[in-house]
């Protein structure tokens, strides 16, 4: 049987998301040292400017913190579409590939040659696992880059995805499987285009990619009436 859900409703969803992040690494690094965090783009990201701004600029935490992302574009980091860029034009991260950070894709690969190489970085620098993810979620219930309905490999740690249902369509993506090692996630999902998404999920809709993750907090800042998972 899949594991309930917390569910946060917040005034200020991003703010409360970047708050319970901090928390959980905090916890993380007291428990087993450096935190592995894995984080999305889009929207998402606010919250992990909010995280920033609450450790502050010069925060030990997060610069022992083992952070990738959890899918990539297959797309220059320059471009619009580019998660880690987006984290860069932020100021969220120092430069392109600050050490301890996983990027999922660089400038020139093939799908092949990403997949490997971080296949191969998450068992070497992650020990094959994580322990705080952080996720959006899109209209149609994807997260990272896994679709409803649109399987990743059985076993794998990370997908290179060639026909996203979303342009572009070309991506790299954490599989399910492996996003299901950490023992808290974060979902992040405000504005009523959520609504629909949120409501199956909250009632245990097994199609969506979330569902049953380990640990699952889901944060926005709608009231769904019905529901499993609690409050808090």
């Amino acid at each position: 049987m899949a594991e309930r859900a917390l569910w946060i409703r917040a005034a200020e969803p991003a703010a409360a998301a970047g708050a319970l992040l901090a928390e959980l690494l905090e916890q993380v690094e007291r428990e087993r040292g450096a935190p592995r965090l894995a984080i999305p783009g889009g929207s998402a990201l606010a919250a992990v400017a909010a995280l920033r701004d609450r450790l502050g600029d010069s925060s030990d935490l997060w610069t022992s913190t083992k952070l990738t992302w959890v899918d990539e574009r297959c797309v220059p980091v320059d471009s619009t579409d580019s998660n880690r860029g987006a984290a860069l034009r932020r100021g969220l991260l120092d430069d392109p590939d600050p050490c301890g950070v996983l990027p999922l894709f660089r400038d020139g690969e093939t799908g092949a040659r990403a997949v490997a190489r971080v296949d191969t970085q998450l068992m070497e620098r992650f020990a094959s696992g994580l322990d705080v993810v952080l996720l959006g979620m899109g209209e149609d219930g994807h997260v990272a880059s896994l679709f409803p309905g649109a399987p990743t490999p059985s076993g794998a740690r990370v997908a290179h995805v060639t026909a996203s249902p979303k342009p572009p369509p070309e991506r790299i993506t954490l599989t399910r499987a492996f996003l299901a090692t950490a023992h808290h996630t974060v979902l992040l999902a405000a504005g009523e285009a959520k609504r629909c998404a949120l409501e199956r999920l909250k009632v245990g809709d097994p199609s969506l990619p979330a569902h049953g993750l380990p640990g699952l907090t889901v944060v926005t800042d709608l009231d769904l009436e019905a529901g499993a998972g609690g409050g808090r």
